[in-house]
């Protein structure tokens, strides 16, 4: 699903990563972790076209990032939903509405029924018609959450998802996670909270990768 050779990217004359050479299978549950500034951040990027790498290769759904034009990933981004720790919405628009926008953008007609459902799931139907300033952090999480998988995606790719939260929130939200992971979606969260990582592994076939000295490699059985 995400291949990665030889792959490279560093920022002015700063190599950041370098030599990546690994893959991340369909249906396959990964985290990534590594310390604050160590380019998780920017291995997320390379995953879905907002960055393409200086050197070597990265393939997306079997395609090479750096052979796509800007209409070709952005078609390619619609298979894939993504949630950032600092998740932003429209504030005039309701939760349901802000949580509707991806199938107005991709052209999909919006069903009631589906919308009700996915915000149970999410455990925010009672916030449905409520403005996102309104919502307490946990809450906006999980609404990022809906939003990204409300166009069913084959991929999902969460950039600190739970940092902001409280360790019980954060349960909450990686269950929701390991669910989408036992549909068939692919999961890759970057996170530095290995206590979390730990939650995961006991509920799900989780694998860990390593971001140390600008290279990603598959932690050992440590964590």
């Amino acid at each position: 699903m995400i291949e990665f050779e030889g792959a490279s990217f560093g920022y002015g004359e700063r190599p950041l990563l370098r030599d990546m050479t690994l893959a991340l299978a369909p249906g396959s549950f990964h985290f990534l972790t590594g310390p604050s500034g160590a380019g998780k951040s920017t291995f997320i990027s390379l995953c879905h076209g907002e960055l393409r790498p200086h050197g070597g290769h990265v393939r997306v759904f079997g395609r090479d990032l750096a052979a796509m034009g800007r209409d070709e990933i952005a078609r390619m981004r619609r298979r894939i939903g993504i949630v950032h720790q600092n998740c932003q919405f429209l504030d005039h628009l309701s939760v349901e509405e802000n949580v509707a926008l991806p199938l107005i953008v991709a052209g999909r007609p919006r069903e009631a029924a589906e919308l009700r459902e996915l915000l149970a799931w999410v455990g925010l139907a009672a916030q449905r018609d409520a403005l996102p300033p309104s919502l307490s952090g946990g809450e906006r999480q999980r609404a990022a959450l809906a939003r990204a998988v409300i166009t069913a995606p084959e991929l999902l790719l969460a950039d600190e998802p739970t940092g902001n939260l409280d360790w019980e929130m954060s349960l909450k939200l990686l269950t929701l996670l390991v669910e989408l992971n036992r549909l068939g979606t692919t999961v890759l969260v970057a996170t530095h909270d290995l206590n979390l990582i730990r939650s995961a592994k006991a509920q799900a076939a989780a694998r860990v990768l390593r971001i140390s000295g600008g290279r990603v490699q598959i932690a050992g059985s440590e964590l």
